[in-house]
């Protein structure tokens, strides 16, 4: 309570004499909280961010939106900032979701905008500008799965041969994501932070962007935890991604099938993060929204260990932690 009456409290120094009204709008799976701001006498709604310094930092935030924004990409314009109290006042691009606006009808021009505006986004990119996606926080990422998922979530307790063979798996899927060119990564690039706007898509949540792997995006989007779309349709977006990128000059491989390796790889550690954060949310933050979710993100997860012979410690483990798990069978 106390929080939201330092927000008003600002809001109303901001605009003097003004009546409003704060509704919230968007929930996140940290501590940051949206508001969406309305004004008496003015008809465009605004959008407050709420991000408690003492969990949260809005100048990445600050810095990201204006790289992306520079890029040419539909971001949040920001209004007015309070980095000491983390408020910030931003341009408000509506509440439709891609995840909520999708159709098999208008699916394939959703995705290529997306993918048109994740292209500006890599063309921009520049070493030394974001923070590394390094070894050490891709690693770090992966050993929320063991932790949170295996162990909190499943009750499972790895063996010192299963634990050997999963960190050999992860030294297998880090070679292949360090090895790939390197450019701006959004890190949640999907339908839930893709809003239906003019431009489409408007871009949100891009304040934890670092310079790294090419594919991870493409990884984000295409593998959606939130939204299953069939194979066929996927790769022919990843292809037409890999033809267009090629003729801009982004810094794809020169063989698609190279190319599709390193964006399989880039699935697998997105997914094995995921499985933890989700397993986390449960059983740290008492979030169990995310828990839906997790049978499609083991979906994609099982199919592409099945492709690859050295992924295969980590299908067995996968057959122990959910033996029962049944074909994804949906998608629009």
């Amino acid at each position: 309570m106390e929080r939201r009456q330092q927000l008003q409290a600002w809001i109303a120094a901001e605009f003097p004499g003004r009546a409003f009204e704060l509704a919230p709008a968007s929930a996140d799976a940290s501590f940051r909280r949206y508001f969406r701001l309305t004004f008496a006498d003015d008809p465009i709604s605004l959008i407050v961010m709420d991000a408690p310094p003492s969990h949260e930092d809005c100048r990445p935030y600050v810095k990201v939106a204006e790289l992306f924004g520079a890029a040419g990409v539909h971001v949040p314009q920001i209004i007015k900032q309070n980095l000491e109290q983390g408020f910030l006042l931003l341009s408000d691009l509506g509440s439709t979701t891609y995840l909520q606006a999708l159709t098999k009808d208008n699916a394939h021009n959703l995705y290529a905008e997306a993918l048109g505006a994740l292209m500006s986004i890599q063309l921009s990119s520049k070493p030394g500008v974001l923070p590394e996606y390094d070894r050490e926080l891709l690693l770090r990422e992966m050993e929320l799965f063991p932790v949170w998922y295996v162990s909190r979530h499943k009750g499972l307790t790895l063996t010192d041969k299963q634990a050997q063979q999963l960190y050999e798996v992860f030294d297998r899927i880090l070679d292949v994501n360090l090895s790939e060119p390197k450019v701006y990564v959004h890190r949640d690039y999907h339908s839930r932070n893709l809003m239906l706007s003019a431009p489409n898509p408007g871009v949100l949540d891009f304040q934890d962007a670092v310079y790294g792997p090419l594919t991870y995006d493409l990884a984000s989007l295409l593998k959606d935890a939130y939204v299953h779309w069939d194979e066929d349709f996927t790769l022919d977006l990843l292809a037409r991604y890999w033809e267009t990128a090629r003729s801009l000059g982004l810094p794809v491989r020169e063989d698609f099938a190279d190319f599709h390796r390193d964006y399989e790889y880039m699935g697998v550690q997105r997914h094995i993060k995921v499985l933890g954060i989700f397993a986390r949310l449960y059983h740290r933050d008492g979030k169990d929204g995310y828990l839906k979710d997790m049978p499609l993100v083991l979906h994609y997860l099982r199919k592409t260990c099945e492709r690859y012979g050295e992924l295969k410690p980590l299908l067995r483990l996968l057959e122990q932690t959910d033996p029962t798990i049944t074909e994804v069978g949906y998608s629009f």
